[in-house]
């Protein structure tokens, strides 16, 4: 059975919501951990805020100290503009976009956490439950890309 995309472009430029409450649910309680992990400095979600410069200890610790702040606020507003549109039906194009991001950041620390590899046997992806959460991540990020780049 073919399942409609969960984000679809309207006419008027906002987008369709189609998730069922079980799968609303899930991303609510991963987007609410992840908020934590990012507001307590978590250093376990490091995939979020790699250094900028790998050779240079004192220019990675520099752009740290210029550029974390924000860079933080931005990906904790996402998860609370995700948290605050969690059951709405129509999403405008900022919130698509924020829930983009935030779908793309569960993605990179779950991945990270699971140790998610181009060379991985797809079989874990239907065997292990925290693959399979991985995949349902990944499948409603590119859906969300596809809505947002359909307006282009």
């Amino acid at each position: 059975m073919l399942r409609r995309a969960p984000f679809q472009p309207l006419p008027d430029g906002r987008y369709r919501v189609r998730l069922a409450a079980d799968e609303r649910a899930l991303v609510g309680g991963l987007c609410a951990q992840l908020h934590d992990a990012i507001e307590v400095d978590d250093r376990a979600v490091p995939r979020l805020f790699p250094p900028a410069h790998r050779g240079d200890p004192e220019a990675a610790a520099e752009f740290d100290r210029l550029a974390r702040d924000g860079l933080v606020a931005g990906r904790l507003e996402a998860l609370r503009t995700v948290a605050a549109t969690l059951d709405d039906d129509i999403l405008d194009e900022e919130a698509l976009q924020a829930w983009c991001g935030a779908l793309n950041d569960l993605r990179l620390v779950l991945g990270e956490r699971i140790g998610v590899t181009e060379e991985m046997d797809e079989a874990l992806f239907r065997t292990s439950h925290e693959h399979a959460l991985y995949g349902f991540l990944t499948y409603l990020q590119a859906a969300s890309v596809d809505a947002l780049a359909s307006r282009l």
